[in-house]
């Protein structure tokens, strides 16, 4: 089959932009193809396969016809007496390339490839041309570029419009997957151990477009651990009593209100992910919403006390949080998602999550999210210092802020870490304890009675040798006029960045060390 015409134009197809190739840097492969096309033996010398409809008169002429019975009519016309005997069918089969071209169109129509008097059916007028295709970047001209010079050919028309190539799975040293080397896993006993939710999330999520995964069990095993989380989020909401007539406590409102905005800001970027075909980002940032934001945050800050009721404002938020996930994320885990879905909530008949519409953003309020990510930063940064100083989470702390901190997200740092009272002062004084940097905003927490004197002493003088010799070998280097002179700009900033941070880091030991030997 000559292929110089039909390479030409599968080639316009991508370089005019009416195919997409996902990524982009396979356009330079496909490029190199079209470019130095050869000429396509279509025949095989196989035992199986679509056997070549040529048939062979005694007298060397050949007819070509979709049957035996069509081919020995058109053998009559050219001589009557031929009776089917007479001819011979060719004993190669076709490339299977051959057919697979043709499968965006015989898929739906297969009377319609080479005959092109024939209506299209309606399925091939509807589904024809589709959006996208998703392959392998291994087979990009065996199938890629063949559809699209049969689609030019037989329907005058791309196939597609988007092309997305995923990656190559390779084993841990970055071999292909082979039998021969018996280094590929039997996914079947993958889903038997993990479940096909979790085998399908783990490889998406470090799956990005085009690139090879170096597989581990690991990966999957995260998959399980998330359908692991999900479902028990679902059972410690589940096991909440409600108390109607109970008022929303603050740090309900605020928690709600954050988590709203939050989802409301992820769907944004999951949509805006998928329009950009960047799966794993997209599934990746579900993930995070539910495991980090939903699960480790918004309901650690809505959880009733043990033996208490959660308020119905607060209860109905959280189911409704928790639907919407379940249905982002239901295309790639379905079976979980459709599991707990119906366990929701009575379902009619043939009511599946499948067909529920995917949730839509809603505003974004920046501000809300912005105070409440100070919030997780202070929560965070008190509950380390109470695994420095080892003390219990259930010891309550008290907290003095000195700076710009947004007041009404308070109830949230008081809740979820534990503090009995807080202050805001000008200045910290010299009370023993530990300060921290929260953006702009220093928080300190008073610690006397709480850790021992002696042994902080200790930790802070070995802190701060190990800060003052690092300011002198940094000095070192700045004060070293070839070094200052021909180092590029930003790493002589970089240098005077650490000094400037190593002289901050120094004053706070200092006053700290010094609160400390007062007492």
């Amino acid at each position: 089959l000559k292929m110089e015409d039909l390479a030409a134009k599968a080639l316009e197809s991508v370089e005019s932009g009416k195919i997409k190739l996902i990524p982009d840097k396979y356009r330079n492969t496909y490029r190199h193809w079209m470019e130095n096309a050869h000429d396509w033996c279509i025949s095989r010398q196989l035992w199986w396969g679509q056997r070549i409809p040529a048939y062979y008169l005694p007298d060397g002429q050949i007819v070509v016809e979709e049957t035996s019975e069509k081919a020995l009519a058109a053998a009559q016309k050219i001589n009557p007496a031929l009776t089917a005997a007479d001819l011979r069918q060719d004993d190669d089969v076709l490339d299977t390339w051959f057919s697979s071209w043709l499968w965006p169109i015989s898929v739906f129509d297969p009377q319609k490839p080479g005959h092109p008097e024939h209506e299209p059916n309606k399925d091939l007028a509807y589904y024809y041309p589709t959006n996208d295709l998703v392959t392998g970047p291994d087979i990009i001209f065996f199938w890629v570029a063949r559809m699209i010079m049969a689609g030019d050919e037989f329907m005058n028309d791309i196939p597609f419009s988007n092309v997305y190539f995923t990656g190559i799975v390779r084993d841990k040293l970055g071999r292909k997957m082979s039998k021969t080397l018996g280094n590929s896993p039997d996914p079947l006993d993958l889903i038997a151990k993990y479940g096909a939710d979790a085998v399908r999330i783990g490889m998406l999520l470090c799956s990005s477009a085009g690139n090879d995964i170096f597989y581990d069990e690991s990966q999957v095993e995260q998959g399980r651990n998330f359908c692991n989380k999900i479902w028990n989020s679902f059972r410690l909401v589940q096991g909440w009593t409600v108390d109607e007539k109970l008022q929303q406590s603050e740090v309900n409102k605020l928690a709600v209100n954050w988590f709203e905005n939050k989802l409301n800001q992820t769907i944004q970027a999951v949509e805006d992910h998928y329009s950009k075909f960047r799966i794993s980002d997209a599934l990746m940032s579900i993930y995070k919403l539910f495991w980090d934001e939903y699960c480790a945050w918004y309901l650690e800050a809505v959880k009733p006390a043990f033996g208490e009721s959660i308020d119905k404002a607060t209860y109905d938020a959280t189911i409704i949080f928790f639907e919407k996930l379940l249905k982002m994320i239901h295309p790639v885990m379905p079976f979980i998602t459709e599991e707990l879905w119906q366990s929701m909530a009575e379902r009619k008949e043939g009511e599946t999550i499948m067909y529920q519409p995917t949730p839509k953003a809603g505003p974004v309020d920046e501000k809300v999210i912005e105070e409440f990510g100070i919030a997780q930063e202070a929560v965070n940064g008190i509950r380390g210092i109470r695994q420095q100083k080892n003390i219990s989470p259930k010891e309550s702390l008290a907290l003095k802020v000195k700076g710009d901190f947004p007041m009404n997200m308070l109830p949230v740092v008081t809740k979820l870490a534990n503090i009995s009272s807080v202050e805001n002062v000008a200045d910290f004084g010299d009370a023993a304890g530990v300060s921290l940097l929260v953006r702009t905003v220093e928080l300190f927490v008073p610690l006397e009675g709480l850790v021992d004197v002696k042994e902080e002493i200790k930790k802070i003088e070995t802190e701060l040798e190990h800060q003052r010799g690092f300011l002198e070998s940094v000095r070192k280097k700045l004060s070293n006029e070839s070094f200052v002179a021909h180092a590029p700009e930003k790493v002589v900033a970089l240098e005077r960045k650490k000094e400037a941070d190593s002289l901050s880091k120094i004053e706070s030991y200092e006053k700290a060390l010094a609160a400390l030997k007062n007492k």
